[in-house]
């Protein structure tokens, strides 16, 4: 990947479900059904159920947390969990490599002009890396993120700020010197709780949550008020 040329660079930390991508209604959501199906299982989650259910980050821990809501015992929840992810990754990944997991509209436009201005981008994502990797080639190119974070790299997920943590301590940055982009709540604590200003850019699931804190809110990467503040060379603060 490619490396940021000055510690005192400015980064932009880009979160990758509802944020980069449209993902979660019509791609994890697809990927878990059918996993459920492939295991005889006998659930499905409607488009409003697997808007609650993303409360829960992280695809793993959300199938546990449900598993037990069905009276399943924690360990054995665990285990079917852990099994079910991984038929959901390879599904979710088929999904990638067939070109039905799209950036937002706007991304691609703003992922180039933030380039061309010598802005180091990142990535910071409770997603895991076997299926972040490839979706990030796929749409942006292998070089276009100096660091990728993903839940396969740290042990606490957000809203926990270890992912972004580990983010600045391999550039080699401050926070100061950074900007989080965010779709939700939960990544805006992790963002904040690891001193990092945050632009939230909400989707149909995260529109209407508390978003206190954020530097700014706005409901697309089309917004121009959007499009002007992350195009800023400067810090933001």
């Amino acid at each position: 990947m490619r490396r940021p040329d000055d510690a005192g660079r400015t980064v932009v930390v880009f979160d990758v479900d509802g944020t980069l991508v449209d993902s979660e209604r019509d791609g994890h959501r697809v990927a878990f059904d059918a996993a459920f199906a492939a295991a005889g299982l006998p659930y499905r989650w409607s488009v409003e159920a697997y808007g609650r259910l993303l409360d829960v980050t992280g695809g793993r821990r959300r199938i546990a947390v449900f598993l037990e809501e069905q009276e399943y015992e924690p360990e054995e929840a665990s285990v079917l969990a852990a099994a079910l992810h991984a038929d959901k990754t390879a599904r979710f990944r088929e999904l990638v490599a067939q070109g039905r997991v799209p950036a937002r509209p706007g991304v691609p436009e703003l992922i180039a002009d933030l380039q061309k201005a010598g802005v180091t981008l990142a990535v910071a994502t409770t997603g895991t890396l076997a299926w972040v990797e490839p979706l990030l080639e796929r749409l942006f190119g292998a070089d276009t993120f100096a660091e990728v974070v993903t839940g396969t790299d740290v042990r606490t997920l957000k809203p926990d700020p270890a992912v972004y943590r580990e983010v600045l301590a391999r550039l080699g940055v401050g926070p100061e010197q950074a900007l989080a982009v965010e779709d939700s709540a939960n990544g805006l604590t992790a963002a904040l709780d690891a001193g990092l200003p945050c632009v939230v850019v909400t989707n149909d699931y995260t529109r209407g949550q508390d978003f206190t804190g954020a530097l700014a809110v706005f409901d697309g990467f089309n917004d121009p008020d959007a499009a002007a503040l992350l195009r800023q060379s400067a810090p933001w603060r």
